[in-house]
């Protein structure tokens, strides 16, 4: 795709007001519960899921309660709210997702939402042969700039944004070595939906869902495309397509 942050801008003011629907997302999965409880199931193996920006393990109770009802073994990412400086986790959860492979025999599969999704892309690189998949939800790592995250930044925080270097936006774009599915929404009112979109071929596609970026961690078609992204048996990634009882769920695909 080769999105950058020159040419990806960020999404309108206005936009970003119309964020607080996603919060209809969290009734609607209550009543989506008896489908989901029907969605794909693979083997069982740990999953991490990491939280978006300003954001700690309360926030992806939707998502880790749904794995964990698949029979999955799920962790939360463990260190507090996502408010450090770029790279400062990456290391640490290194470490720890090492540990987990070591621990289980099995590689770890890892769930980004926002800005989660980038630390969790930058595991798999570094330590690619202890990590399954990659599944982000709304992580803008093709053009980390085109965001609203600025001023965000300075609330949850009280410093100034730095933006990432050329450099790192480089680096941040480069495909992963591990299979990786980045779901994405176009009503995103916090980072541009374009850069979001994974440069597709391999072991690497985008999925796009009706929600808002808040909405992510409790869409539950979101929810449907980690499970059978995670259901795959190694060595067996296909790209998703919807069956004909889920497809009224996902936008037409387009251009």
């Amino acid at each position: 795709m080769g999105s950058d942050d020159k040419t990806v801008r960020p999404p309108s003011l206005a936009l970003l007001t119309t964020e607080g629907r996603g919060l209809l997302d969290i009734p609607a999965l209550f009543a989506a519960a008896p489908f989901l409880a029907t969605a794909p199931r693979g083997q069982p193996h740990p999953v991490m899921v990491l939280p978006g920006l300003g954001a700690d393990d309360r926030s992806t109770i939707a998502i880790r309660g749904f794995l964990n009802a698949l029979g999955y073994q799920v962790y939360g990412w463990g260190r507090g709210r996502n408010v450090r400086a770029p790279d400062t986790d990456v290391s640490a959860l290194a470490t720890r997702v090492a540990m987990l492979r070591n621990d289980s025999g099995l590689k770890v599969s890892l769930v980004g939402w926002s800005r989660g999704g980038i630390i969790a892309r930058e595991v798999a690189r570094q330590i690619p042969a202890d990590v399954r998949m990659v599944i982000t939800l709304g992580s803008p790592f093709a053009a980390p700039g085109a965001s609203n995250v600025r001023a965000i930044w300075r609330l949850l925080t009280g410093q100034k944004y730095e933006p990432p270097t050329p450099d790192r936006v480089s680096r941040l774009a480069q495909p992963i070595p591990v299979p990786s599915t980045s779901i994405y929404t176009r009503a995103d009112g916090v980072v541009a939906w374009r850069a979001c979109l994974e440069e597709e071929g391999g072991e690497r596609e985008n999925v796009e869902v009706n929600t808002t970026h808040i909405g992510l961690g409790f869409h539950a078609p979101a929810l449907w495309v980690i499970a059978d992204r995670l259901a795959q048996p190694p060595g067996t990634w296909k790209s998703f397509r919807p069956g004909p009882a889920i497809a009224p769920w996902f936008p037409r695909p387009r251009a």
